[in-house]
């Protein structure tokens, strides 16, 4: 299955740095969150990703284009103008970068690449959320309930702590409010069937509009609960927590070797 990759948005909300790159292309540990992204489902063995471009495209395009180089120890002879590669972590991947517009929404960006995913089922993913949901489960989930699609529900929790108050207007105490407290999100990580591309009008559509709302409501659309991690990077606060969990040693979604 192919592995498709939202990554054309301006990502107005954390614009201190999307002034400059794409917002999956901002760095956690020395890497664009869509780096991390792409890495989770190549653990699980799927390495054919279709990126869709908008903003700032030109900067996915170099940072593709010259991965190997960058990923690569190698010797320049400056007198011979010649260059040696010693040694790579080349991914084994298949990248195919399409520019699907620049105020193209989210279905409309779906829609433009359809002749390369063809007619069949695919993944979908947001390029600026991270996991350690297990992809092969999700896949059997959607392929035994037999939906034409398969959306990955997470519970973010609460930004904000919660005031408990004992008597009159004293504060009892202070709590910062719990995961299971909120309610359930689509978190990306989606296993969709080719006839998604009926339900999508053009550039204008917004994928979680019509198209999702048309699934749910002739019951074809179904939701894979993930209890695991799940962050996002909508701001520079979910950029500090991915970097001080990243410096951990530990991220949770680091699930590759």
């Amino acid at each position: 299955m192919k592995v498709v990759l939202l990554a054309g948005g301006f990502g107005t909300r954390i614009s201190e740095e999307s002034y400059l790159v794409p917002k999956p292309m901002i760095e956690i540990g020395g890497r664009p969150l869509l780096w991390h992204v792409m890495k989770g489902y190549s653990h699980f063995g799927y390495n054919d990703f279709i990126i869709c471009l908008g903003y700032k495209q030109n900067i996915i395009k170099d940072f593709f284009a010259d991965y190997y180089l960058h990923a690569s120890d190698v010797t320049f002879d400056m007198a011979a103008n010649t260059m040696k590669i010693h040694q790579n972590t080349a991914e084994p991947w298949s990248v195919t970068l399409v520019d699907t517009g620049l105020q193209t929404m989210t279905g409309g960006r779906i829609k433009r690449i359809r002749d390369y995913v063809g007619d069949e089922r695919f993944l979908l993913t947001y390029g600026d959320g991270v996991s350690d949901v297990d992809i092969h489960e999700v896949i059997r989930f959607h392929e035994t309930g037999g939906k034409n699609a398969t959306i990955t529900a997470v519970q973010p929790g609460g930004r904000f702590g919660m005031l408990d108050f004992g008597e009159g207007d004293l504060v009892d105490r202070f709590t910062e409010k719990a995961k299971e407290d909120g309610g359930w999100i689509n978190g990306g990580f989606m296993v969709l069937e080719p006839s998604i591309f009926d339900l999508i009008e053009g550039d204008s559509t917004i994928l979680e509009k019509e198209p999702f709302e048309a699934l749910a409501a002739t019951g074809q659309m179904q939701a894979y609960k993930h209890n695991g991690f799940w962050q996002c990077m909508d701001s520079q606060r979910d950029k500090g927590v991915l970097e001080r969990l990243w410096n951990s040693g530990k991220p949770p979604w680091k699930i590759w070797e």
